[in-house]
């Protein structure tokens, strides 16, 4: 049988802000998100046999539910909208590259593309993306635009037109922190205005941007994870760190960089001082 190899990004918020709730379910939201090169490994082949087989690996496959997992999910929903027979059965192999419940958004990229994969011989549209999202979160709609996203509250995500990357600084401190936990702490609400982030802006003037910007969960995390605080102090303080914060739900925190070398520095430093988290440069794309 023919594998098919696909890839699966992570994403960073760079700022989030929460505000109240916009339904019985969902707050509203707004947030600079961009996919970075960290990437899951995905492997997919048709089997003969009466169900699928989903098998995760790597460092990171602790902590995922063999049977109920957003890649199980993802197919389970393929086949209630007729996009795969019940019949056709799939090998799915996950080499978990991303960090469980650090914020980076891997489960959600994970069923994105695999939907996206069994979409390649039809177009999806906002409809299919919206009724998928019901199943397996509102994270997953990120990962169906393009790598560079701006979401200027809970219904409107759009692109981004920005040619620069950054470098950022990742540390992952294996802590399991819970987006629905997190969120179930929130007594402050952010009011979501319009983001004045424009397209093709320039390099230092996005940085000034997202310097003024925040993540409304962090101090939420932190109160859970004292040590969270004392990794971004370190981040910051990191020569040519632009600034640091968590990203999403955390627990992994990020500095950012504007370029590698500087970035690369920063990590040597960052491993010594915390040599038991895990730690890793990553690029914007």
């Amino acid at each position: 049988m023919i594998k098919t190899f696909l890839k699966s990004p992570a994403k960073i918020n760079l700022s989030l802000k929460i505000g109240k709730k916009i339904n019985h379910k969902y707050h509203d939201i707004q947030s600079v998100i961009f996919l970075i090169n960290l990437h899951d490994k995905i492997t997919i082949k048709k089997i003969t046999g009466k169900k699928d087989i989903i098998k995760f690996t790597g460092k990171f496959k602790k902590n995922i539910k063999p049977k109920n997992n957003s890649v199980s999910k993802g197919m389970y929903v393929l086949r209630k909208k007729n996009i795969i027979s019940n019949s056709s059965k799939y090998e799915i192999k996950v080499k978990k590259n991303i960090p469980v419940f650090s914020g980076l958004g891997g489960g959600s990229s994970n069923a994105a593309t695999i939907i996206k994969y069994f979409y390649k011989k039809r177009k999806i549209i906002d409809n299919d993306i919206n009724y998928f999202a019901k199943y397996l979160g509102s994270d997953f709609k990120l990962f169906f635009k393009n790598n560079k996203i701006i979401q200027e509250n809970f219904f409107n995500i759009r692109n981004f037109k920005f040619k620069h990357n950054f470098y950022l600084l990742i540390v992952y401190p294996f802590k399991k922190s819970s987006t629905k936990d997190v969120y179930s702490k929130i007594r402050k609400f952010e009011k979501i205005k319009k983001l004045n982030i424009f397209n093709r802006v320039s390099k230092s003037k996005m940085v000034d941007k997202l310097k003024s910007e925040m993540n409304s969960l962090e101090n939420i995390v932190i109160s859970r994870f004292p040590l969270i605080k004392k990794v971004l102090k370190e981040l910051s303080l990191l020569k040519k760190c632009e600034f640091s914060r968590i990203t999403g739900s955390g627990s992994a925190c990020f500095g950012l960089f504007l370029n590698k070398k500087d970035a690369l520095l920063g990590l040597k430093l960052i491993k010594r001082r915390f040599p038991k988290f895990w730690c890793v440069l990553s690029r914007t794309i």
